[in-house]
């Protein structure tokens, strides 16, 4: 990232933009920098500005205690007024929480994207969800970053076997320098519901993404957000699953940040 933007907190952000025209910024989720949504954003720099930053506590970024989500808030309001005043936000996982929680506190978006925000939408997701802050936050606060990434892993479906492959690989290192950061997703999903008090008073249009592949759950919420959005839309890619494929993403978003 070789641009740096100071937040309201006088936190360090680091960002990079391509192209050129209305300003799209892409939001990551848990486990991921900026860097992360770059095969993203150059599809989508043909047609935009699109930008990726580091979120808070990972890659080129700072991280002032103590946490807030509304700090986080506070980040994209400070890139959007560096990238000329409004910005149009795409979210991935629980960067779409984040990306949904700007657009409802009224900073100065046209229009928001998601894919896949993972809403719990069972009373045993909902107790899993509280099971899992419960043990990350004790992790984290007695230092285990190794153990609250492998809760996160878990979360996410990973098993014992891909779990140990992943502790013996050298990306593992990377993981463990930005598992503090897994609590500041924790806190943007809330208790896992969807917030559909939030969600109906955000006044630009919404579309939620969900891949056809990913487990129904998936589906069902981000109808969900869809649903509860005044001017949401709803749609499924075909064949895509969390791991969504850019290429296959990137027509889809150009289609509706162009309208």
């Amino acid at each position: 990232m070789d641009k740096k933007i100071l937040s309201r907190d006088g936190t360090s952000l680091a960002y990079e933009s391509a192209g050129r025209g209305p300003v799209v910024v892409l939001v990551s989720g848990a486990m991921s920098t900026g860097g992360t949504l770059a095969p993203l954003a150059a599809p989508l720099s043909e047609r935009f500005r699109a930008v990726v930053y580091d979120r808070r506590g990972r890659g080129g970024s700072g991280d002032t205690a103590p946490y807030a989500v509304e700090r986080e808030v506070e980040d994209l309001a400070a890139l959007i007024e560096a990238l000329g005043g409004e910005a149009s936000l795409f979210g991935v996982s629980s960067g779409g929480a984040l990306a949904l929680r700007a657009a409802a506190n009224g900073l100065p978006v046209r229009s928001v994207a998601v894919y896949e925000t993972p809403y719990a939408m069972s009373e045993q997701a909902l107790a899993e969800r509280a099971e899992y802050t419960e043990r990350l936050t004790r992790a984290l606060g007695e230092g285990r970053r190794g153990d609250a990434v492998e809760l996160f892993l878990r979360l996410t479906g990973l098993g014992d076997a891909v779990i140990e492959g992943a502790r013996q690989s050298a990306m593992w290192a990377g993981m463990e320098s930005i598992a503090p950061s897994l609590a500041h997703d924790d806190a943007v999903m809330g208790d896992g519901r969807v917030p559909r008090e939030l969600l109906s008073s955000i006044p630009v249009p919404v579309l939620s993404i969900a891949g056809g592949a990913s487990p129904e759950w998936m589906r069902e919420a981000a109808r969900a957000i869809a649903e509860a959005a005044p001017r949401g839309t709803y749609r499924s890619l075909e064949d895509q699953t969390h791991m969504v494929e850019p290429d296959v993403l990137a027509p889809v978003l150009v289609e509706f940040f162009s309208a």
